[in-house]
This record gives C-alpha cells, sequence and structure tokens, in this order.
C-alpha cells in the first residue's frame, strides 16, 4: 500500500500505519521519501532503516519508496539511493518533470534523455537499484507513454524504468492509448501503480463554467479495464511492485473500508487470471 493517504488524511505514525497495512491483508509497503512523506530526505539516513525495522516488525516488507528525486545531484539524492539500497529495497520512484508548454516538448526529452538521465542512471547501477518513472495525466512530460518511450530507449530497465499507471493512461488514453502504451513499453515495465477514475462534469470554481474532470473512483467502477490490464502484465512476466494508492476524498474510516474493498477486487482479478 502506498502511505500517502495514511499520513495525509489518518494522521498515522509509521507504527501506527504498518499496523494498518497488515491489517488490511498487504504483504508490503510503498513508503514516501519525500518533502510531506512519512521521512523528509534530510532524514534518510537514520529514519530509513528504522521504518523498514518497524514494517519488518509486522511481517510487512518495503520494496519500493516514491520520492522526489528528479537528478542525481540534488540534495540528498544519492543519499536516498545509497540507503535504500543498503536497506534492500530494490525500487525508487522518481518525482516529476512538468512540461514546459506548447513547443517547448523535444527540448525537455532530449535534455531529461541525455543529460538528467545519465546520473540517475549512474546511482542505480552503482547502488543496485532501479528507478521508475511514473507515468501520470497531465502537464507532465511522463503523461504520454510514447513520450516515456523515448526517455528510456537508451537505458538498461533494470536501473531506469517505466512504471505505469493504468488510471492516469486511461485518463490520457481512455479507448486504445493506455493499452498501446503498455504495449509499446512492455519491455520497460517494472513497477506498477494501482487508482482507478472517472470523469464528471462539474463547475469550475473560479469561472463558473462547466467543465469535465477527472475524479478517483473505487477499482471497477472507473476508465480502467483491470482484467486486461493484469492479463497483459501477466502475458509479459511483469513480477515488480504493485502499488495500491487509494487517493480517495474521503473520511480515514470510509478510505480504509475502501482500500479493503479494492484490495479484494485486485486478488479476485488475479485469481481468474492465474487460474
Amino acid at each position: 500500500m502506498f502511505t500517502k493517504m495514511l499520513k495525509n488524511i489518518g494522521g498515522l505514525t509509521l507504527d501506527q500505519a504498518g499496523d494498518c497495512i497488515a491489517d488490511m491483508g498487504f504483504t508490503g509497503v510503498d513508503l514516501t521519501v519525500r518533502r510531506g512523506g512519512y521521512i523528509s530526505p534530510e532524514e534518510v539516513l537514520e529514519r530509513l532503516p528504522e521504518a523498514i525495522e518497524i514494517f519488518k516488525s509486522k511481517g510487512l516488507n518495503v520494496p519500493m519508496i516514491t520520492t522526489d528525486i528528479t537528478g542525481a545531484y540534488e540534495p540528498y539524492a544519492e543519499e536516498t539511493f545509497k540507503t535504500a539500497s543498503e536497506c534492500g529495497v530494490k525500487f525508487i520512484k522518481l518525482g516529476y518533470w512538468r512540461y514546459g508548454g506548447f513547443g517547448k516538448i523535444k527540448e525537455q526529452i532530449e535534455k531529461i534523455r541525455d543529460n538528467i538521465l545519465k546520473g540517475i542512471y549512474r546511482l542505480s547501477r552503482e547502488y543496485g537499484v532501479t528507478a521508475g518513472i511514473h507515468i501520470h495525466s497531465g502537464d507532465y512530460v511522463s503523461a504520454d507513454p510514447a513520450v516515456l518511450w523515448m526517455l528510456l530507449q537508451d537505458y538498461d530497465p533494470n536501473y531506469i524504468c517505466a512504471y505505469i499507471d493504468p488510471g492516469h493512461m486511461c485518463v490520457e488514453g481512455g479507448l486504445s492509448g493506455w493499452k498501446i502504451g503498455m504495449d509499446l513499453l512492455q519491455e520497460h515495465i517494472r513497477m506498477v501503480a494501482v487508482k482507478d477514475f472517472a470523469w464528471f462534469r462539474e463547475k469550475d470554481v473560479k469561472t463558473g463554467q462547466m467543465k469535465w474532470k477527472a475524479r478517483t473512483v473505487p477499482l471497477g467502477e472507473g476508465l480502467v479495464p483491470w482484467f486486461e490490464v493484469f492479463s497483459f502484465l501477466h502475458k509479459i512476466g511483469f513480477n515488480g511492485p504493485v502499488s495500491v494508492h487509494s487517493e480517495y476524498d474521503l473520511k480515514f474510516e470510509e478510505l480504509i473500508r475502501q482500500t479493503r474493498e479494492d484490495l479484494n477486487y485486485l486478488r479476485n482479478i488475479l485469481m481468474k487470471i492465474q487460474a
């Protein structure tokens, strides 16, 4: 389980979060190691090992952490990679590069691919971890799977990979764009995020005009055809972490109830695929 909402909505301590995650039936933790997360970057050397020991004591592993690292030479970037590796964390989610506006994307692709990712690739190889670039809808360079494919072409996916998010992929390509994106990226996919979206027509607070907005909904009620998604992942032999995000605008008790239902929904799909 992605720990973001346990802190932001529930206000749980790490120890309480571990109990909650284990009680819901998860086997692992996607821990936030970023500004505003459970562990801030400047605390990583001391607190990440402590956090992992807390989770281990509750029968939970920590296969991945979520950071906001966007360059190898940022403060605490190397410390994060090194400490994660020493603690047995294999996957590190990177931060985001914002889309610079119309006319900028080619320049941004070249800069990220040819300069920024070289430094991150060096860190990943040196410390034996995999850095994941997350697909996120909206004004992000990684919103389009084809752009992500271009970024990853020169890099071994065992060190820099595609962290796909079918929910965001369906927001950007709801008919077959998500499927074509998975097809294009299949050799690079090492991580998967799980959440679902639906479109709602709402009044914009600032303008008063009606606009379409994507909102998080329970798994199976939104855009994502999850059975197809996991069938394709099964077909390509995917064996990485699956992070359930549960980013609902709900009271904490209701969020926990919905997360349990989502986990059961996912398990039922996986049982059918593996049958």
